[in-house]
């Protein structure tokens, strides 16, 4: 399969690439990213042959309708991490809440979040055509909390494989930060900066466009790449727990093969829900995606309004900090897909020029046949954790949280809606032992230990251990001095 560009070709990279050449050097032109060329198709049948499939059987298969050129050698042994996830025959649980409403919870692997869904098979495919290459690789993440920890997971001790990882000092929950500085591999370094997470992924991006940055890893015979969401390697594993969760309500009993559902996504760079609308276009019967934002409701003013509006915004600081997020990176793939390269690159070059962009009303009516939006406040969600846990006997984060207020505003409660889970209860403790009990702790251990004592669930060793762990990783810095502090790490 070929990929192509989301603001068309400049002439000075090809038209058409590769999934490797994709995931090695995922901007393309004019600062765009990639896509694929075409979607595959997944029928009925498709559905109907995985009823009683694994995760791996059907990720596998899947891959294979991308024809994407990597060894299937190197795919099996890529998928095979799924077995070290909490169940090794189910690694993504689908638990009914209440009627019509279920939740997929995404966080049982090595880091308790999501993005181990994608990378921990990305880093073994990235790693291996590297090592295939016989290249070194400097990869960039940027990261809200959950990200960097699954990035530097994935990737600590490779061969031919060095990470530099940004973080917002200040932005994270203490456990998310301590999975990241307490990483003591020599071929990762991990990087507090003095802004948000906007900042970092700006940073990021301005660096893996910049030819004079790329000339100086050159020097140092080092390549670029990059383990966000620009990255279509992330997106591609992102598709397929959207047709594995429906697929769990079908073995559940609770629909038939052909019957809708909404997807429910927190969303704060877009790459989850994203995942879920390649899903539906490729053919997994949708209602609607729901798009479920913090305070920073950037997100649901686009899709309520058309409006994409950053000229009076600043990032809140909030109890969901990883949507703590403006620019939605994964917002222009969507926006290529419904009006193609010229109209995105218009829009793209807008919002970085003017803090601004505006749909037609045309457009925004087909934004809006795909999706829908709301937000929910800090306080909003403490309330839905306290009454989940209470009423259903079912604890959740607070940014899954945020997809209870727009289960209740925008899905018709006939049909069956599934919410993603993005991350364990032991990611945002303070916030949940406050929801539980109203305390304020000021460290994560103490909200740890009142939760397990409040709701009879054991703290995970992996995270408790984290509180004793040595901090190996103490470098905070401002962002101007980014590029210095990562050429100086290599």
């Amino acid at each position: 399969m070929n990929f192509i560009q989301t603001r068309g070709c400049d002439k000075n990279r090809p038209q058409y690439v590769t999934f490797s050449q994709a995931i090695l050097d995922p901007i393309a032109s004019f600062g765009g990213l990639y896509v694929p060329e075409k979607l595959p198709e997944l029928s009925e049948e498709f559905l109907n042959k995985h009823i009683n499939s694994s995760y791996k059987e059907l990720a596998s298969d899947m891959l294979s309708y991308f024809e994407i050129d990597i060894d299937k050698s190197v795919i099996d042994e890529a998928l095979s991490l799924y077995d070290k996830f909490d169940d090794a025959n189910n690694p993504v649980p689908v638990v009914k809440v209440k009627e019509n409403l279920y939740v997929s919870e995404l966080y049982h692997g090595p880091t308790r979040a999501f993005k181990d869904m994608a990378l921990q098979p990305f880093g073994i495919i990235l790693s291996s055509i590297a090592q295939k290459k016989n290249e070194n690789y400097l990869i960039l993440a940027a990261t809200s909390g959950d990200t960097g920890p699954a990035a530097l997971e994935t990737f600590k001790n490779r061969t031919n494989i060095k990470v530099a990882c940004l973080y917002p000092d200040g932005g994270t929950s203490d456990v998310q930060r301590l999975q990241m500085v307490t990483e003591d591999a020599k071929n990762l370094k991990v990087i507090g900066i003095n802004g948000v997470f906007d900042d970092a992924q700006n940073v990021l991006k301005k660096l893996l466009a910049s030819d004079s940055f790329k000339s100086a890893l050159r020097e140092k015979h080092v390549s670029l790449s990059a383990a966000n969401s620009v990255n279509f390697g992330r997106i591609i594993f992102q598709i397929i727990y959207h047709i594995h969760s429906y697929l769990e309500l079908v073995r559940q009993a609770s629909i038939t093969i052909g019957e809708k559902v909404y997807l429910n996504v927190p969303s704060g760079n877009f790459g989850n829900a994203l995942g879920g609308y390649y899903a539906w276009k490729m053919g997994l019967p949708v209602e609607k995606i729901i798009i479920s934002s913090n305070e920073n409701n950037v997100l649901t003013k686009l899709i309520k309004t058309g409006k994409y509006d950053l000229r009076d915004s600043s990032v809140i600081c909030t109890t969901s900090p990883a949507m703590d997020i403006l620019k939605s990176s994964n917002v222009e793939r969507i926006l290529f897909d419904m009006f193609g390269y010229e109209r995105t690159r218009k829009l793209i070059e807008n919002l970085e020029n003017n803090n601004f962009y505006e749909l037609t009303s045309d457009e925004l009516s087909r934004l809006r046949e795909c999706f829908d939006a709301d937000f929910c406040n800090g306080e909003e969600g403490k309330k839905y954790i306290k009454d989940y846990f209470t009423n259903c006997n079912y604890l959740m984060d607070p940014h899954t949280a945020t997809c209870i207020k727009s289960y209740e505003t925008c899905c018709d409660p006939k049909i069956k809606t599934i919410a993603y889970s993005t991350a364990e209860w032991t990611k945002f403790s303070s916030v949940i032992a406050n929801a539980l009990t109203g305390e304020v702790d000021v460290h994560d251990i103490d909200a740890l230990e009142s939760i397990s004592k409040e709701t009879n669930l054991e703290i995970p060793a992996m995270i408790k251990g984290l509180f004793s762990k040595e901090i190996t990783q103490d470098t905070i810095i401002e962002k101007e001095d980014i590029e210095k502090e990562i050429l100086k790490f290599l």
